[in-house]
């Protein structure tokens, strides 16, 4: 995670800037940003009571190919709150008994969108009106490794989340309920964690491949 405080930036900036990490994956359901396509607008207002991205997720989980990464710009902030929590799941998997290690390795669970940003999402309404789009998009599902093997650290961490993940590969959804909810636990340690809190101008990067996040709803 890298976290950098009060810029002063244009909208052509932040792009420019996740470019020298790598191409640009565009959220396909999320406000673009008005005359800036690449960049998706995650907003709630005054009077809304729901946020985007309450549960502990990490992003784009549900497609084929996650996103290495994710970057976001602080535009406008409330006075109190509109605080981001992160976690980390190299942490996560080394709290985990060799026993456990064991049994993860090989198994892989079932990710979607469909739940999250379909049409028949329990999240869309009227509170989150302009905010979603494309929900025909969300049509997708895919397996990905229970435990990842980092391409460039080469370390181990938990990929599966609550926000996207299914369930397991061949396991009924009863059976599924019962090991992820145990794998979720490790990962909401508070000693695993770090709350960032957002002020205007704020930026913060992180590598989805190793860690979850989550918008705490003040």
């Amino acid at each position: 995670m890298i976290f950098v405080r009060e810029q002063s930036i244009t909208p052509a900036q932040p792009i420019a800037l996740a470019r020298r990490f790598g191409p640009i994956n565009i959220n396909r359901f999320f406000t673009p940003l008005a005359g800036q396509p690449e960049i998706a607008e995650v907003r709630k207002e005054p009077d809304q009571k729901k946020n985007i991205g309450k549960v502990w997720h990490t992003d784009h989980s549900y497609d084929a190919i996650p996103v290495p990464g994710s970057m976001m710009v602080a535009r406008d902030v409330g006075e109190h709150g509109d605080d981001t929590m992160l976690a980390s799941m190299y942490a996560a998997y080394d709290a985990l008994s060799d026993g456990m290690k064991c049994t993860l390795a090989g198994l892989r669970a079932v990710h979607s969108s469909r739940h999250v940003f379909g049409a028949e999402a329990r999240c869309h309404g009227a509170d989150l009106e302009d905010r979603l789009h494309t929900p025909d998009s969300a049509t997708q599902d895919t397996v990905h490794p229970v435990v990842i093997r980092h391409p460039d650290t080469g370390r181990p961490a938990l990929s599966a989340n609550a926000n996207f993940t299914l369930g397991m590969e061949g396991w009924t959804r009863e059976e599924s309920e019962g090991l992820l909810g145990f794998l979720y636990r490790p990962g909401q340690r508070p000693e695993f964690t770090c709350r960032f809190r957002w002020r205007r101008g704020s930026i913060a990067l992180w590598d989805n491949r190793s860690t979850w996040h989550f918008a705490i709803n003040d």
